[in-house]
């Protein structure tokens, strides 16, 4: 990626799912990785626990000073075929604002599900990784 000034930039990229986590391990985890902004990536931003529910989550990652960002309309899962989605202008929409905020801080993308491997988030970070962004997966 390239730098208002042109010059070749390299980023990285972190993932996280909350699941089975207190909110304050949670916490605990960005604030070791140094993020500033989160990006929610669930279709549907709501949770059983309920700090992990939109407006919670927004107020509670806010005091902390970390920014939230829901993106769920454009990189959220649960669209019946998630690699073909990928091929969609809407999908590349959100990538292209995904890249201007890691632009502005250092990004994690997260889900429910702690493994990516098992989360729509694989394929965003391949994306990305074909983009030459490094992708770092907060276990």
């Amino acid at each position: 990626m390239k730098g208002s000034d042109g010059r070749s930039m390299v980023f990285t990229v972190y993932t996280i799912g909350y699941g089975g986590r207190k909110f304050s391990a949670f916490l605990s985890l960005l604030k070791e990785h140094g993020i500033e902004i989160v990006v929610d990536v669930r279709r549907f931003p709501r949770s059983k626990d309920e700090d992990y529910n939109r407006e919670v989550l927004e107020e509670n990652l806010g005091a902390q000073g970390i920014r939230y960002v829901f993106m769920g309309e454009t990189l959220g899962g649960f669209r019946g075929g998630y690699e073909a989605y990928t091929k969609t202008e809407t999908y590349r929409q959100g990538i292209e604002q995904l890249l201007d905020l890691l632009r502005e801080g250092r990004v994690a993308l997260m889900c429910l599900e702690r493994n990516p491997k098992w989360c729509h988030r694989r394929y965003i970070c391949e994306t990305l990784e074909e983009m030459g962004i490094q992708v770092e997966h907060i276990i």
